[in-house]
This record gives structure tokens, C-alpha cells and sequence, in this order.
């Protein structure tokens, strides 16, 4: 599920023939059975992208040379 299930994903096809729909009887929208479940649906998919990005930015981190920050104090010898 990602954050634009609740938006309907036209084809090309479709997207050619809105652009003579001047009324707007081809909109279409994916629907819920009430608003509450359309929010639940919302929410859970906006905490799983903002989970996908902990796990990439997390992934990135680890990825990365680990360097002492520059004020450390240097090992005496």
C-alpha cells in the first residue's frame, strides 16, 4: 500500500480522453465505505512510507565511514 492508494491511477489512454471531458463525468476515485476507514487507510500508509524511509536512512547510515566527530580529543601515543 503506498500514500496515493486513495488516488486512482489512470492510464494514458484515460489521461488523453480528460482532456476533453469538460464536465468532468470521467473522474473517477478509489472509495471507502466511510470516511473513517478512508483515514485509517491514509494514516497506515503514511506511517509505512515514513517507515520506509527510517529503514533507508538507517541502511544509508550504516553505509557511511564511521569518522570521530572533528573536537574529539586525539589518542596519545
Amino acid at each position: 500500500m503506498g500514500s496515493d492508494d486513495l488516488f486512482a491511477m489512470p492510464s494514458f489512454v484515460a489521461g488523453c480522453a480528460r482532456t476533453l471531458d469538460l464536465f468532468a463525468t470521467y473522474d473517477t476515485y478509489n472509495g471507502s465505505p466511510n470516511g473513517e476507514i478512508a483515514d485509517r487507510r491514509a494514516l497506515r500508509a503514511d506511517w509505512q512510507v515514513v517507515g520506509n524511509d527510517l529503514v533507508e536512512a538507517m541502511k544509508t547510515h550504516d553505509a557511511q565511514p564511521s569518522t570521530p566527530p572533528a573536537d574529539a580529543p586525539v589518542a596519545q601515543r
